[in-house]
């Protein structure tokens, strides 16, 4: 595609995938390809192939390969937080050391597989081929948690909730206090994210 009709493959913090010149800080994929052979997606083809949901680097080891070729469909995210809140989890090849400790915050009391976690997530994140939001009191969330008002989402940071776009965070509100919100972050992240996992993120 030219510059002029980016690809559909930057994910909002609803899991979905849009088409936008906005550049993305982490790279990521469902498993493998689901793209079409003309760098399109069907709409009757579901946007993964397992459920195998990763958040990676943008460079690693000097590889290279276009976007959207053959074998597996490349995503990008604004940040980690946006990755987390759509249900991807640390890549356990470029981002080991980040990997293991979302594992142990994932699960403190056993280790647990990285088949296992994907499992558990893939439950949290969807609700048939839709985002499951679940309703949760807004107190009891950690940072860089992500919740959706209606069709916007908001990135929790301190006392402050921060307007998510592609280009980045807007103008921050005050969070608001005693309310149940809709909340996108999976809750086995959110348990994570409380537990001590530090994503990557932009400074508030």
């Amino acid at each position: 595609m030219s510059a002029a009709r980016p690809l559909p493959n930057r994910v909002d913090p609803f899991g979905a995938l849009r088409a936008t010149t906005a550049r993305g800080a982490l790279m990521g994929n469902r498993g493998g390809q689901f793209h079409r052979d003309d760098q399109t997606l069907s709409p009757r083809r579901r946007p993964w192939t397992n459920k195998t949901w990763i958040a990676c680097v943008c460079a690693f080891k000097d590889r290279w390969r276009p976007v959207w070729g053959s074998g597996y469909t490349e995503l990008f995210f604004l940040d980690e937080p946006t990755a987390l809140a759509a249900g991807h989890r640390p890549c356990f090849e470029c981002r080991r050391a980040e990997a293991e400790l979302f594992r142990a915050a994932f699960a403190s009391k056993a280790r647990i597989s990285a088949l296992d976690m994907d499992l558990r997530l893939h439950e949290e994140r969807l609700d048939g081929t839709s985002k499951r939001r679940h309703a949760l009191p807004i107190d009891a969330l950690p940072d860089h948690a992500m919740i959706a008002r209606g069709d916007a989402a908001f990135w929790v940071h301190g006392d402050r909730l921060h307007p998510w776009s592609f280009q980045g965070y807007g103008e921050p509100i005050a969070r608001p206090t005693r309310e149940t919100v809709d909340v996108l972050t999976p809750p086995s992240i959110l348990r994570a994210l409380a537990a001590g996992y530090k994503p990557r993120s932009p400074s508030a």
